[in-house]
């Protein structure tokens, strides 16, 4: 099930809007703090999805009848450009426990690449929710390698991904390799992708807007 925020306008449409703005990309810490916000909302429209108990609390004054979640979720994100992502669910889910990868493209030519994962510290996830996120959804192949190393720490009961913007071809390979319940929530779809994998117009390389240029 595909969940596509940018149908609906919005404040959120500003955030979007603002991340893909060149010129406000200049500012870092705004663009970390759009993407933030961004995974913020994406999460409170995710967590209507959850599962839910009815709990009774005691206020100053009496007996509340509420509901809390049943379980936290596992957020697991790629290193480093999903840090802010990761950080706006985590303001949300903020009992979480938290799942890290590096995940990068290896090139052999600039068209051609493999995914390669080198570090994984996460929790065990069986027979949890588990959220992934990651701000570029380009190809699909870097969530799909990401998820199967997380597999080493158990299978989950469901399996949520985020990202700020994704692609047609993207989602459909995501579809194609992760299990049928899973779900997916994205702040826009393009349609279009670069020789090199890069997603257009998207708005650039994420992780070195959001932490300067790597060497």
């Amino acid at each position: 099930m595909v969940h596509n925020l940018s149908i609906t306008n919005s404040i959120f449409s500003t955030f979007l809007a603002e991340i893909r703005d060149q010129n406000i990309q200049k500012d870092a810490m705004r663009f970390r703090r759009n993407m933030e916000r961004i995974s913020e909302i994406l999460g409170y429209e995710l967590s209507k999805k959850l599962e839910y108990s009815q709990e009774m609390v005691t206020t100053p004054l009496g007996q509340a009848e509420v509901f809390k979640l049943s379980q936290q979720p596992v957020l697991a994100t790629i290193l480093r450009a999903g840090l802010s992502m990761h950080q706006g669910l985590l303001n949300y889910f903020d009992s979480a426990e938290s799942a890290f990868i590096s995940a990068y493209r290896k090139h052999s030519s600039a068209e051609d690449f493999e995914i390669q994962v080198e570090y994984l510290a996460a929790p065990k996830i069986d027979g949890k929710t588990l959220i992934i996120s990651d701000p570029m959804l380009a190809t699909g192949s870097s969530m799909v390698m990401v998820y199967k190393a997380l597999l080493q720490q158990g299978k989950p009961s469901r399996t949520v991904i985020v990202a700020a913007i994704a692609t047609v071809d993207a989602i459909e390979f995501v579809k194609r390799h992760l299990p049928e319940n899973t779900e997916i929530w994205v702040g826009g779809i393009d349609k279009e992708l670069t020789a090199q994998s890069y997603i257009v117009p998207g708005l650039g390389d994420a992780g070195d807007l959001a932490y300067g240029e790597k060497c």
